[in-house]
């Protein structure tokens, strides 16, 4: 692809891009290239060169989180909207991640902070494909529906400080769907969807990994930084994330992950109005 000569490049056209194809096309690009060692990380000239939002097609039509109808596995109506509510939230983890790498491109990370964020990247766009694959199969297209338009919230809030963003993004947002999802998995598969079950199956085993970098490089930042990792979560937490933490959470997932109950028990019932 023209023009896409380094990291950089590559993760800045992602988050750009209007189109979700295309969004896909790129990210499996730079990562193709990335793992191959034929692209360099380059520089952005500073971390705010990312775009402030993130491009997106004309629909879905996006309405604040009060006004989403509700999702559910029962009926084929149900099942459809939960898929297409799932496929939104991919493609924002596709913006996310790739925010990320560009977004702190410049910072000074060892060469496996970028390898284990574009295979999330990479990952992201494959949960989306799936997804979007399955909507065509129900004779659906993404954009049918209405779409959550608070998840990009979480970047923009967070774009000044990597630490934040970690915190944030994979160690509470990603850390949900470790508990959200095996329950879904489940009531898809009692009412016979077993295409749609096996797909949540691959995002929650996915997630899991995602989840466990974030808890990697999380704790990495705090020991360099000189922080203690759970009371700098907390206070990071505190602060940047609008939002409640609700039980019950997968105690199990979240510790294989490297989540421990003392970074996210104390901040149960939190919730941020402003």
């Amino acid at each position: 692809m023209t023009g896409l000569d380094t990291l950089a490049d590559c993760a800045k056209a992602v988050v750009s891009s209007e189109s979700t194809s295309e969004k896909v096309r790129i990210a499996q690009h730079a990562a193709r290239q990335w793992q191959a060692r034929q692209l360099s990380k380059g520089r952005l000239g500073g971390r705010f060169a990312m775009p402030d939002r993130p491009g997106r097609p004309d629909r879905p039509h996006l309405l604040p989180a009060r006004d989403m109808p509700k999702r559910s596995a029962k009926g084929a109506r149900g099942r459809i909207a939960l898929i297409h509510s799932l496929a939104h939230i991919e493609l924002n983890a596709i913006d996310l991640t790739w925010d990320l790498i560009g977004r702190f491109v410049d910072e000074p990370m060892p060469r496996s902070f970028f390898d284990d964020w574009v295979q999330v990247g990479l990952e992201e766009a494959k949960h989306f494909g799936l997804l979007e694959r399955r909507l065509h199969e129900l004779d659906q297209r993404y954009g049918n529906l209405p779409a959550h338009d608070g998840l990009w919230q979480a970047a923009q809030d967070t774009g000044h400080c990597l630490r934040a963003r970690l915190a944030v993004i994979p160690l509470v947002l990603e850390a949900r769907g470790l508990d959200v999802t095996p329950p879904m998995i489940e009531k898809t598969e009692a009412a016979g969807d077993t295409a749609t079950a096996a797909i949540l199956m691959t995002i929650y085993r996915d997630e899991k990994r995602h989840v466990g970098f974030g808890s990697k490089w999380f704790r990495f930042l705090c020991e360099r930084d000189g922080f203690r990792p759970e009371p700098e979560f907390h206070k990071l937490v505190r602060k940047h994330f609008r939002g409640a933490l609700k039980p019950p959470f997968n105690d199990k997932a979240r510790s294989e992950a490297g989540l421990s109950p003392g970074f996210y028990k104390p901040l149960v019932g939190l919730q941020r109005f402003d």
